[in-house]
């Protein structure tokens, strides 16, 4: 596992994609962007998912590229206003949404499992399980997906979903 420091920074433009990835890219093109020949496997479910090294997960939707997924802890990391969005906790993750969305007037949305998304921005953030913790990781997603009830509801559900308890 690379310490944070030595992680690759992937930018990130909302409707556009992330990192080298655009979406509306074919599985060959994200391949060539990502310097493989292939991925590492490809997953069955709603989606067309592939899974390259250093935990890049990629959906397409009738060939084409609709959301990226970013691990937790390894691979790239992808900021908003400066802050990366993997691997905290995730309501620590949550709160600089909710900050950014009071600051510049985002459209916030809690997804079935207790996700938190801002749907103009295409962001998503979910849990994904690390040992004993469970830790932030992105999602960035066309826009009419997080709009749409139907496919926000299956967007990609990786790991154990966040289990609020409030006091």
């Amino acid at each position: 596992m690379a310490a944070d420091g030595e992680r690759e920074r992937w930018e990130w433009a909302p409707e556009v994609g992330v990192g080298p990835l655009r979406f509306g890219m074919s599985s060959a093109d994200v391949a060539v962007a990502l310097g493989v020949s292939a991925p590492q496997e490809k997953v069955g479910g709603p989606y067309e998912q592939e899974n390259f090294a250093d935990g890049v997960k990629v959906f397409y939707c009738e060939g084409r590229l609709v959301c990226v997924a970013l691990d937790a802890v390894l691979g790239p990391q992808a900021f908003l206003a400066g802050r990366a969005l993997d691997g905290h906790d995730p309501e620590r993750a949550h709160q600089l949404l909710l900050d950014h969305a009071a600051e510049h007037g985002n459209c916030l949305l809690y997804t079935s499992d207790d996700s938190l998304a801002l749907t103009d921005l295409g962001l998503l953030l979910r849990a994904q399980r690390v040992g004993e913790a469970l830790l932030s990781r992105p999602l960035f997603v066309i826009e009419e997906w997080l709009e749409s009830e139907w496919y926000r509801d299956r967007l990609p559900l990786e790991g154990a979903p966040v289990v609020h308890v409030w006091n």
